[in-house]
């Protein structure tokens, strides 16, 4: 029997996956530690267990956002304004 909360696991990962073609030590380096968390996690049964881990990984998504879009203001508010003496 399939465990149901299996496609949210995927989805997760596509997820985390696709957010990591930006990070700023490089795609490689994200995907690696990506996998092996994951990898870690693998043998994870409960499903409470795998519902807090989910959650995890949704805060981890809203973190990676966080800072993208920190980073483009950066460098927008560097383009635009002029620097504080």
């Amino acid at each position: 029997m399939a465990n149901p909360l299996r496609g949210e696991v995927i989805r997760l990962y596509k997820n985390l996956l696709y957010l990591g073609r930006e990070y700023p030590k490089g795609s490689a380096y994200f995907r690696e530690r990506l996998k092996s968390a994951f990898m870690k996690n693998k043998d994870v049964t409960d499903p409470e267990q795998i519902k807090k881990l989910v959650a995890r990984g949704d805060f981890v998504i809203k973190e990676l956002e966080a800072l993208y879009f920190l980073r483009k203001y950066r460098a927008m508010k560097k383009r635009y304004y002029e620097p504080e003496k």
